[in-house]
């Protein structure tokens, strides 16, 4: 059971603490974890919902009690924190979302917010908390490992922009939905000869924009990851495309790259082609996961459950090279990633 060595009159300076590695640590003088919490953070992604159930019925079927924390680390300083069994995660692995829910927390971003958050550990009685999400999620789940709760991040984010691992829950799911969308915009902009900006998630990262791209025939693709020069890689590029007799087109933006609705107004005021913006914004983050995004959460949750058997704690489960396993916690969070050129250079070979 936790033992939080600080309380509200003695908060230490969370940033400045480390936590702890248990790689070189006897297992023998570490307790077994016997009560674990699991949570949602940040934004939801497509197989959040697998990701729970994995853990809930690994957790249970090695003898492990699971409680889930509503709400985040919102829910987790608030004590909004009961407990789930095999049956309430029945019927839960097809569909999109949360049934945790998520929420941002300005509490949770301070010291005093974190340590309430191990303090409701202890009330709780939980060994050791498995928390779904993106970066700054496994930055909340830092800052209570530095207090001394084991923790293990599983990577749930429709950009796949976590350094680490190769692959991030709802990715899949994100771009075959944002695919669809723009398959249907592509029949309506070729009835009427026109130009279809579409501007999809992505606001530091242009993985979804890329591949979403490619997979539609998109003329232009703007990311976050490569400036571009307005004249020449989107006017110039649709009006090459109109002299050669083309009479519709389509543009991905990346929401980190440019506005859809700017670039659209500028392309027909300067071209005379009717242009119109679309945002998917959230329908993104919706509908039930991929094959892969189901497949993915559940092995990436057992792969926790084993981390806790085994004592190893404060962990980032990732994929690697299609195979699923972890890496420091500390060390997954210094770890960054970017788009290989040669991706954006047979994008750009294919528009």
């Amino acid at each position: 059971m936790l033992n939080i060595p600080y309380d509200e009159t003695n908060v230490p300076d969370i940033s400045t603490l480390t936590a702890p590695s248990y790689d070189n640590i006897d297992a023998n003088t570490v307790a077994p974890v016997k009560r674990i919490g699991v949570l949602t953070s940040g934004g939801d992604a497509p197989g959040m919902n697998a990701t729970i159930r994995a853990v809930v019925r690994a957790g249970i079927n090695s003898g492990m009690e699971v409680y889930g924390v509503t709400r985040g680390f919102h829910g987790l300083w608030k004590g909004e924190i009961s407990q789930i069994g095999m049956r309430d995660v029945s019927e839960t692995l097809q569909r999109g979302g949360t049934f945790l829910m998520t929420a941002r927390s300005k509490t949770f971003t301070t010291d005093v917010g974190v340590l309430r958050g191990a303090k409701m550990m202890e009330v709780y009685g939980l060994d050791a908390l498995v928390v779904s999400g993106g970066d700054g999620s496994f930055k909340g789940a830092r800052a209570l490992a530095r207090l001394g709760v084991p923790v293990i991040g599983i990577p749930g984010t429709i950009d796949n922009d976590i350094g680490c691992t190769d692959y991030t829950i709802g990715y899949d799911t994100s771009m075959n939905t944002a695919m669809e969308a723009i398959d249907k915009l592509r029949d309506t902009a070729s009835s009427h000869e026109r130009c279809s900006v579409i501007e999809v998630m992505g606001r530091s990262a242009g993985y979804i924009a890329l591949n979403v791209g490619i997979a539609t025939g998109a003329e232009v693709i703007l990311i976050p990851e490569v400036p571009f020069d307005f004249d020449k890689d989107v006017l110039r590029v649709i009006l090459d495309g109109r002299n050669k007799g083309k009479r519709h087109y389509i543009v991905i933006v990346a929401e980190g790259a440019g506005d859809a609705t700017d670039i659209a107004t500028r392309i027909e005021k300067q071209t005379g082609i009717e242009s119109r913006p679309t945002i998917l914004g959230h329908l993104q983050r919706g509908g039930s996961p991929t094959l892969r995004d189901r497949t993915t959460a559940s092995l990436m949750g057992v792969h926790a459950i084993d981390c806790l058997l085994n004592k190893k704690y404060n962990r980032i489960i990732v994929e690697k090279e299609g195979k699923i396993t972890d890496i420091d916690l500390e060390e997954g969070l210094a770890m960054q990633k970017t788009i290989p050129s040669i991706e954006i250079e047979n994008a750009k070979r294919l528009s």
